[in-house]
């Protein structure tokens, strides 16, 4: 113990000796471990934490399934309720936008339509008052609300509301409870949640369009489970052959169920980029560190030949690195805090609702860890190479022992596996920015320039018929054409960029379909006549929606270029009609077959996803198969969202109490799109010109102390007739050698970095010769720069003096 205490003393003091030396090496460490704790901060709380609802390994999601999982049907989760012996409790939820009263003005939030025992099943507690209770479930006694603890906050804080009714899409609702803040409050698009009632005409089991979660059964396993369900399935598929044959359920843990594959990919990748940055940090710790040690061989000699045992030497520089380490762990815990609230603010991703992204105990041990392994890697090389000082030697050359060959080897070893780390680094950049200018360069399908588009969130019992609804749109876009600077307007369930209504099954005429199970689905929504003029999409075949193609008028359909070329492959589409379920509006089911004759072929359009090319789409007349929320485009003369307050008057002389939802261009839906991919491409940007910052460090820092270790080589090259070219052209080449090896060792890196990377680029190969021949002339470049004052160093070196030099 006193001995690890005078150690402690003795390292402090010697830290304090070299400020330069300490300062550099700290700060180096907390870029790396700052980096570490931001990134595994948020991996930690996504990916790894333990969810935080009691027995959470308990709770399940089940889907329908069919050539993949899917929302499930009314009648399905009836059936699965009453039928499965699996589960303690199953309940069933769906998104919904709401128009809330508050003080101010009505306004759109995102809620949730939930069984009554949703939260209790979660074990998500109460601020005030209850859950729902299971008379709630029953249609007219559904008008009670829970609210989240931000949602209270924002109508007045009245720890008296309980009991009050509030306005909900401009009907009283009872507030019969508010959720404590925290979980509940960091829930996507649930603000409010009102009871699920189901009506009569909605138990069927064609329309799916619920989630379900259940709480298994103490001592039930997921595999029981599972092929408990599978019976109850099978069950229904007899009972109902029509609807069900085909489909069964799958059962998967609650844990990141709702998480892209693809983002679970990128979190792993970042924190494999921040741990190269930590590496590449280490090694250039421990570059400085035996630089420094070669200087204090003679201190060593010296205390060895009093006595000194080469443990205890090795101790001593273990120490001093340990506590480096620790210092710059503290300092990189702070710049981890930093970078977390940066990150957080930019991140463009949906995480886990139940991911509580903090500097949380688990994060803390995590960094203990990388500070403690960091100062051991870094530490160990310089203290094992002071250990072995021959003190003899030493003290007999004047302290020139330390310039041996294999000293040097170790160094050169170093920035190798340092530029080998970069290189791996910006190849991962390159190959990640290479994907998103892929994605800025697709063809979207329309002309984006002056386009308002907003949504109208309607409420689903102000319509109760088609024959409603109609009108009512139709009153709207006259309005809105009314309106000076408006050039078009148009009204669809969906819209470019933003994703279509859903999917419909469908089966195309002259190849029916015996099992309906294995009918091919397709994304479709509704769209009024100016819809394709609006959005400026090419119709390349036949001819687009009029007016004639109304309520009465004969059902007719486009579909996009990626239909035609998937299902109609060597005939006439014009000739062909498609059979799709007719639509209710307002209800969750569907209506007979209806055929549609297809009068149009339109140019691909993309959809949410700008990455997929090969998204099939048909396209209905809105005024044959209307739907009460619909979105609205308006193209304009000029500015778009200099007329968003007329055209929103324009709605209001027609629905005063309707707000306007999701409000902006198209331009701006495009860089929303993007944020992604320019999210991923930026952040591998600032760990590649970290790691590359670190590596022109490393290089330079030993070729600089290899000119002042080599001077009287170099003046004595001098003397015999070397030129200053000569020694400059000596020193640049060790360098281009040394970072020639790390290209070398980097480019095999950066092809498994891109083959793990393949499924999150777009339009890149796992070699991608143009971002690996930039990356590798940006290291090359870096390199030889840094190792161009050393070198400029040396080519001035007075011969005279140099051979003096010891």
């Amino acid at each position: 113990m006193k001995t690890w205490t005078q150690n402690i003393r003795y390292s402090f003091r010697l830290l304090r000796k070299s400020p330069g030396f300490t300062v550099v090496a700290i700060v180096t460490l907390a870029l790396g471990i700052g980096a570490n704790t931001a990134i595994f901060s948020v991996l930690y709380a996504s990916l790894l934490a333990p969810m935080p609802y009691p027995d959470a390994d308990r709770l399940m999601m089940v889907w329908s399934k069919i050539d993949g999982r899917n929302v499930v049907s009314a009648g399905d989760y009836l059936e699965w309720n009453r039928q499965n012996t699996a589960f303690q409790d199953l309940v069933a939820w769906t998104g919904g936008n709401f128009n809330l009263a508050t003080p101010a003005q009505p306004e759109m939030i995102g809620g949730r339509v939930v069984t009554p025992g949703f939260y209790r099943m979660q074990g998500i507690e109460f601020f005030l008052g209850r859950d729902f209770l299971p008379e709630e479930g029953s249609p007219g006694k559904d008008h009670a609300v829970i609210l989240t603890h931000k949602t209270w906050e924002r109508l007045g804080s009245d720890r008296n509301i309980i009991g009050k009714a509030i306005r909900v899409d401009n009907q009283p609702y009872t507030v019969a409870g508010v959720l404590v803040p925290g979980l509940a409050d960091r829930l996507t698009g649930a603000d409010i949640s009102v009871p699920l009632a189901f009506k009569p005409e909605q138990l069927n089991h064609d329309f799916h369009w619920l989630l379900v979660m259940g709480k298994l059964k103490p001592g039930v396993s997921r595999t029981q489970a599972q092929a408990d369900m599978n019976v109850v399935t099978s069950r229904l598929a007899q009972d109902f052959p029509k609807s069900n044959k085909g489909w069964g359920a799958s059962v998967e843990p609650l844990h990141n169920d709702f998480l892209p594959p693809e983002l679970i990919k990128n979190l792993w990748l970042l924190m494999a980029a921040v741990a190269f940055v930590l590496l590449i940090a280490c090694a250039n710790v421990a570059n400085l560190l035996l630089a420094r040690g070669m200087s204090r061989t003679k201190e060593v000699a010296v205390r060895t030949s009093l006595g000194a045992t080469r443990a205890h030497i090795f101790s001593q520089f273990l120490t001093e690195s340990l506590i480096m380490a620790c210092l710059g762990g503290a300092i990189g815990i702070g710049l981890g805090e930093i970078m977390l609230k940066l990150l957080l603010a930019n991140i463009p991703f949906d995480l886990p609702s139940e991911a509580d992204i903090r500097l949380s105990v688990p994060v803390l041990l995590f960094t203990l860890s990388a500070t403690t392994l960091a100062g051991i890697f870094f530490g160990c090389a310089p203290a094992w190479q002071a250990s072995r000082v021959n003190p003899n030697e030493t003290l007999k050359e004047s302290g020139r022992a330390g310039t041996s060959a294999g000293k040097h080897r170790l160094r050169r070893i170093l920035v190798v596996a340092e530029f080998a780390l970069a290189l791996t680094l910006l190849a991962a950049a390159g190959l990640a920015m290479h994907s998103f200018w892929n994605v800025t360069r697709v063809d979207l399908g329309i002309r984006k320039d002056h386009i308002l588009t907003f949504f109208l969130p309607v409420p689903d019992q102000r319509f109760t018929k088609p024959v409603e609804i109609d009108p009512y749109y139709q009153q709207i876009l006259e309005k809105m054409r009314a309106v000076p600077g408006v050039v078009d307007a148009a009204v669809s369930t969906g819209g470019p960029l933003q994703g279509s209504f859903g999917g419909m099954y469908f089966s195309v005429s002259g190849k029916p379909v015996g099992d309906p199970s294995l009918r091919p689905s397709s994304p479709f929504q509704m769209v009024t006549p100016g819809y394709f003029g609006t959005y400026g999409i090419r119709v390349v075949k036949g001819r687009s929606f009029t007016d004639q193609d109304s309520a009465n008028g004969a059902r007719v359909a486009m579909v996009n270029e990626n239909f035609v070329r998937r299902y109609l492959p060597g005939v006439d589409p014009l000739t062909q009609t498609i059979g799709v379920d007719q639509l209710v509006p307002g209800v969750r089911r569907t209506g007979d077959t209806v055929q549609w004759q297809i009068v149009g072929v339109f140019h691909n359009v993309r959809g949410g996803d700008l990455r997929d090319d090969s998204r099939p789409e048909i396209d209905v007349p809105f005024w044959q198969s209307p739907w009460p929320q619909a979105g609205v485009a308006v193209r304009t003369t000029g500015d778009p969202e200099a007329m968003a307050k007329s055209i929103a008057a324009a709605i209001h002389a027609v629905d005063p109490n309707l707000p306007l939802a999701n409000i902006g261009t198209m331009d701006q839906i495009l860089d929303h799109s993007l944020l992604g991919d320019q999210f991923i491409a930026a952040l591998f940007g600032s760990f590649a010109i970290v790691a590359l910052l670190l590596a022109a460090v490393g290089i330079y820092g030993v070729m600089a102390f290899g000119v002042a270790q080599r001077t009287h080589e170099i003046g004595l090259r001098m003397a015999l007739g070397a030129g200053k070219q000569q020694v400059l052209g000596l020193i640049l080449r060790e360098g281009f050698l040394l970072a020639m090896a790390g290209l070398g060792f980097g480019l095999v890196g950066a092809y498994f970095l891109g083959r793990a990377m393949q499924s999150t680029l777009y339009g890149v190969g796992t070699i991608d010769l143009g971002a690996f021949g930039a990356v590798a002339m940006v290291l090359l470049a870096s390199a030889l720069l840094a190792c161009y004052v050393p070198a400029r160093r040396a080519a001035r070196i007075d011969p005279m003096v140099a051979l003096r030099y010891e």
